[in-house]
């Protein structure tokens, strides 16, 4: 069976090539913004085509180099990029043997690769894959009949291997940010106190008072500052935004950042799962959770350049897909996708959906009105914080029914949240260029078998043996602000809540939450991890509750049908929430390099605790109010914890996505053992300080 990746790009060179300097080429349409991908996926080359990792000549990502993947997104790419370039290279693989064994007469069986140098009888050939390159014509479609090899076949798959895209960014050639064209200028771009206001009047004498060489562009409600120097596009920017007198401006209000309004605004709703529960005389237990609107605070403001030139666009962006980006520059400019060139180069990250994909579409707008020089904006870190979209905030009553042994049998998650995919393929620009817009209606996504998607579902019921569930989720649309995907959807938050509702359920019973929990579960890769994580932390020694030292521990299979994660933490609460340690002990399947799954387990679980304990976007005049690191403060270095991590069944033939793996166990884990410590519990996110007193003070 041909992957899918790889169905959509059959063609064998737009994967593979064979270069006249010994290096194989290799080409994905998965970018690199620093999770590490671009190095695992390497390796699965290297692996398949028996070469050494060394000889690899990875494709930078641009429209015209690499094959079309769509985004890089939801944890995916080592599971649905990594088989595409797996096949391709067993495929090309195996075709270079038959031209070898054709060229010595001899089967095919007789042959080995040995770092891209074909072997008979372990002995050299004088052939390899740079000397039969003229003989094989890879212009073809991929088959998919090659095997691949098995997990004890593997030389390069399982071992840690250096980051490809760290070199670079520590010396200072990686990023987007510093990429310097000639004749390039600098804009920043005046924004709309809200989608429906329209420009009155700006002072332009006062601006060009600041930045005497400023090009000012007005088109409608979208206004550019361009200049010369990025330090007078900053000042002429600060002039018109002082200026500036805007009509139909938004006041919004601050309530609205909370959970809580999620259920007085427009929404509709979508049921799934088992009718309603008849009456009965089993016990029925209820708890309500929160987590707010969340930023992705990305370490670095987002960017873009575009040059258009003789009727070509060219686009430089840090966004999560050139194809896409292409497919939105066309929507919005009015070109043809043929005249539009999309390349890659690294940014800060995101991991969901931040303002990668608005820089770039603002840069593009400015140099077709202006063309021939280069044109880059540069996103302020006020601008990142409030113009990017935004993680949903969500609301989640649960409800669940009791045996007379205190087993969960029936269990009810309701929820409220916006569209978690819903800015996708937009950008800020478009209601300044056309005139706000009232939305149609809230997005929908159909999966192949034509079922819905929501990513508000993602985890929605609690990874065990439970005999009866049922869903109702809420979709709000229009969101109050805009929203799009951050990391792992509905999946972390969902589980925050139902793995802390599961301890509520423990608690109820008179039963430890381990011993709770493993009685319902059958799965031995999710006991596996559960035993694990207990033998680590010391779950056997845990204190009583209510002393401020807690232990808390949380569990998920992801999404329900990937890697399997349990997480615990330790915590003193005082005045505040001090994290003790965090562990993780994981089961994703084939393990592509070893350090950086780790890395990126860890790098979820510090995420991850800091939504726990910090994080929350605030509302207030025309949108986001929280737009300073003071007004979203984040989990600083010195409260970050020790980590310890294990990896289990590393060897399995199957690799799931590792990147949203810890969070939502994280977030349970921190939620349970703040339980565990006070003796009450705090269901709504962050745990302040604020809400902590309140819950002392509720008890």
């Amino acid at each position: 069976m041909i992957p899918p990746m790889l169905a959509a790009n059959p063609r064998l060179d737009s994967w593979v090539r064979f270069e006249p300097d010994g290096r194989a080429r290799i080409a994905f349409g998965r970018m690199e913004y620093g999770q590490g991908v671009g190095t695992s996926l390497a390796q699965m080359a290297a692996d398949e085509l028996d070469v050494a990792f060394a000889r690899l000549l990875i494709v930078p990502a641009a429209t015209v180099d690499v094959p079309d993947e769509g985004l890089t997104v939801g944890s995916m790419s080592t599971e649905m990029s990594g088989p595409a370039i797996r096949t391709a290279c067993a495929e090309v693989r195996a075709l270079f043997t038959t031209a070898a064994a054709g060229r010595l007469g001899c089967p095919t069986s007789d042959l080995d690769v040995r770092d891209g140098t074909f072997l008979r009888s372990g002995r050299p050939t004088g052939l390899d894959y740079w000397s039969l390159a003229g003989e094989v014509d890879l212009a073809r479609n991929a088959t998919g009949e090659a095997p691949l090899k098995t997990p004890e076949q593997m030389q390069i798959i399982g071992e840690s291997q250096p980051r490809l895209d760290l070199p670079p960014k520590l010396f200072g050639a990686a990023f987007l940010h510093d990429i310097v064209l000639p004749g390039m200028r600098h804009a920043r771009v005046l924004r709309q106190p809200g989608p429906a206001a329209r420009l009155a009047s700006l002072d332009e004498d006062a601006v060009r008072r600041a930045a005497p060489d400023v090009d000012i562009l007005i088109d409608h409600a979208f206004v550019a500052l361009i200049c010369d120097t990025e330090v007078d596009a900053a000042r002429a920017f600060n002039a018109a935004e002082k200026t500036a007198r805007w009509e139909d401006a938004r006041a919004l209000d601050p309530i609205l950042a909370e959970p809580v309004t999620l259920k007085t605004l427009p929404h509709e709703t979508f049921e799934a799962g088992a009718p309603p529960p008849e009456a009965s005389n089993r016990r029925r237990i209820t708890a309500t959770y929160g987590k707010p609107f969340l930023s992705h605070g990305s370490m670095g403001p987002s960017a873009g350049i575009a040059q258009y030139q003789d009727g070509q666009l060219t686009i430089w962006t840090h966004n999560q897909g050139v194809y896409p980006m292409r497919a939105l520059a066309a929507r919005i400019t009015g070109l043809d996708v043929s005249v539009i060139e999309v390349i890659h180069a690294q940014g800060p990250g995101c991991y969901g959906h931040n303002g990668a994909d608005d820089p770039p579409i603002d840069a593009a707008l400015i140099a077709i009105r202006r063309p021939g020089r280069p044109i880059r904006v540069q996103w302020r870190r006020e601008d990142e914080f409030g113009w990017a979209p935004v993680g949903t905030a969500m609301l989640m009553e649960l409800s669940a029914e009791v045996d007379a042994s205190g087993r969960l049998v029936d269990y009810t998650a309701e929820i409220w949240n916006t569209a978690h995919t819903g800015a996708r393929g937009t950008a800020v620009a478009e209601s300044a260029l056309r005139g706000y817009q009232p939305p149609p209606g809230a997005p929908q996504r159909l999966m192949p078998d034509g079922s819905r998607f929501s990513g508000g579902l993602l985890n929605i019921i609690p990874s065990y043996d439970i005999d009866t569930t049922r869903t109702v989720e809420h979709v709000i649309f229009p969101p109050p602000v805009r929203t799009s995907s951050l990391r792992s959807l509905g999946g972390a938050p969902n589980t925050f809540a139902g793995e802390s509702f599961i301890d509520e359920l423990a608690e109820a019973s008179g039963v430890d939450p381990l011993a709770y929990r493993l009685a319902m579960l059958k799965e031995p890769r999710g006991r596996a991890v559960l035993e694990t994580l207990a033998q680590m932390c010391g779950w056997a020694k845990r204190g009583a509750s209510g002393t401020g030292q807690g232990l808390g521990l949380g569990y998920d299979r992801h999404r329900n049908r990937a890697g399997f994660v349990a997480c615990a933490a330790e915590v003193e609460v005082n005045i505040d929430v001090r994290l003790v340690k965090l562990w993780c002990v994981a089961d994703a399947g084939l393990i592509i390099n070893p350090d950086g799954a780790k890395n990126q387990i860890e790098g979820g679980m510090i995420m991850a605790a800091s939504w726990a304990l910090k994080e929350q976007v605030k509302f207030g005049g025309p949108g986001i109010a929280s737009t300073t690191w003071d007004e979203y403060p984040i989990l600083r270095f010195d409260e970050v914890p020790p980590v310890e991590i294990v990896l289990l069944n590393t060897r399995d033939p199957r690799p799931h996505g590792i990147g949203e793996l810890s969070q939502g166990s994280v977030m349970a884990a921190i939620s349970n053992a703040v339980a565990h410590a006070l003796g009450v519990r705090i269901r709504e996110l962050p745990m302040t300080r604020d809400k902590i007193a309140a819950a002392l003070l509720a008890n």
